[in-house]
């Protein structure tokens, strides 16, 4: 019985031994499945990201220490805008890396922001953000983030603007030189300004020059100098919505700054129409700045008084009352009958527009001055200030008497008329000049 017990026992045993060797062939096969099959053996991308606390002049910021598997970025973002990205990093652990500020930005690095590691998913070798993919139709994917359990691997930090030296203590802030810029523009338009920036340090160093009008930031240009070197900057800062009067213009680095007055001019922009015959229209125009006047068929202006007086004798308080009415209306697409030549900035007289087609006498056409190109007509817009047109609506065939009937310019001439007519009469007319001084004096203050 020992012994049948024995090679039982033995036979078990055996058994036992050849169930756990299949496993472990079975999982080693298994395991080396991918490899006997010719599949790639892929791990997932790796990355890690150390980025402190610091202090700095909003321009750059730097980044302890990087480690990507697969090479890739480092992004800057406050709030969700992408405010640096760092050049391309190859594979490895990288160390103090320097993470600039995107030009054309006005957005600082201050504040808390967050450095994410992110893959170089389009294999470009340059950052491809989700915007720079959706907006253009060649590239069908952007860099994605290094990930670890499902997060991006990030670092967030406090960056804090630089103590300035105190008193005595010199500085290293880049210093305005010089500024040249025009004392007075027209509204509507835009300023030039130029300014000379130095670096007074003994190293190459990097900064932001900012250039405000009345204190409000429109445009930020982050500038590479080296030791002592001075570069001239030049900014054309737009004046849409700036209103007529005496504004104030800086241009700012860290430290230094330089101030000027600019005087904004009410924009003179006119027209008055001196013919209007059935094959062409002649007008006087006033433009500031360059373009071209065409010729509207009436009817193009939404909303035009259905009463309008189209017979030869028509009262010519209705036609003025017309007049108005139509040159604050606007229409997307107007049927221009003719255009001018091309018209530079100024005052021009006997501006003459021959018409694509014959008009007949009594019908209602609008002279319109427009900003652009002559020859790219779809592309030119009329010009405007405010919501109203540059724009003087008459009547075919009507004797205008040389002045036309527009807006300022025919009554600024009919009021001259009248002294005239006065002055002849013996009668003395009211001086307004000393008034009119009070007044601007008033609006100024």
């Amino acid at each position: 019985m020992s012994t049948i017990f024995e090679f039982s026992t033995i036979k078990q045993i055996g058994a036992v031994l050849i169930a756990v060797v299949i496993v472990l062939a079975a999982g080693t096969v298994v395991g080396q499945a991918p490899a006997l099959f010719g599949a790639d053996v892929t791990t997932d991308p790796e990355a890690s990201i150390e980025f402190p606390d610091q202090s700095g002049d909003g321009t750059s910021v730097t980044v302890d220490t990087v480690s990507l598997s697969d090479g890739g970025f480092v992004v800057v973002t406050n709030g969700g805008d992408v405010v640096g990205v760092s050049d391309y990093l190859e594979s490895g652990t990288h160390e103090n890396v320097t993470v600039e500020q995107r030009d054309d930005e006005d957005l600082e690095m201050l504040g808390q922001l967050t450095a994410t590691a992110l893959q170089d998913t389009t294999d470009t070798g340059t950052f491809v953000s989700e915007a720079d993919a959706a907006e253009d139709e060649d590239l069908d994917e952007h860099d994605r983030p290094y990930s670890d359990g499902g997060y991006p691997v990030s670092d967030t930090a406090t960056v804090t603007m630089s103590e300035r030296p105190d008193e005595g203590e010199s500085s290293t802030s880049f210093v305005v030189e010089s500024v040249d810029a025009p004392e007075s523009v027209t509204a509507n338009g835009s300023v030039d300004i130029t300014t000379e920036i130095r670096n007074p340090n003994e190293f190459d160093d990097r900064q932001h020059v900012d250039f405000r009008l009345d204190g409000q930031l429109v445009e930020r240009q982050v500038l590479s100098l080296d030791a002592d070197e001075t570069r001239e900057l030049n900014v054309t800062i737009s004046l849409d919505g700036v209103e007529p009067g005496d504004h104030i213009y800086g241009i700012y680095t860290t430290d230094d700054g330089a101030l000027g007055e600019l005087t904004v001019e009410p924009d003179d922009a006119g027209v008055t129409v001196l013919e209007a015959e059935s094959d062409r229209v002649v007008a006087d125009a006033t433009l500031t700045t360059d373009g071209f006047l065409a010729v509207e068929a009436a009817g193009n202006d939404t909303d035009t008084d259905a009463d309008t007086d189209t017979d030869a004798d028509a009262d010519a308080d209705n036609e003025t009352d017309t007049d108005t009415e139509n040159s604050t209306d606007t229409n997307t697409n107007p049927q221009i009958l003719g255009t001018s030549d091309s018209l530079e900035a100024g005052d021009h007289e006997n501006v003459t527009i021959a018409l694509e087609e014959p008009l007949e006498d009594g019908e209602t056409i609008s002279v319109v001055v427009y900003e652009g190109s002559v020859d790219d007509v779809e592309n030119a817009s009329a010009y405007s200030v405010g919501d109203e047109r540059i724009e003087e609506t008459v009547v075919v065939g009507e004797d205008l008497g040389g002045d036309g009937t527009g807006d300022s310019d025919g009554d600024s001439e009919s009021d001259d008329e009248t002294e005239a007519d006065e002055e002849s009469d013996g009668t003395e007319s009211e001086d307004t000049d000393e008034t009119g001084d009070d007044g601007a004096e008033t609006s100024d203050e």
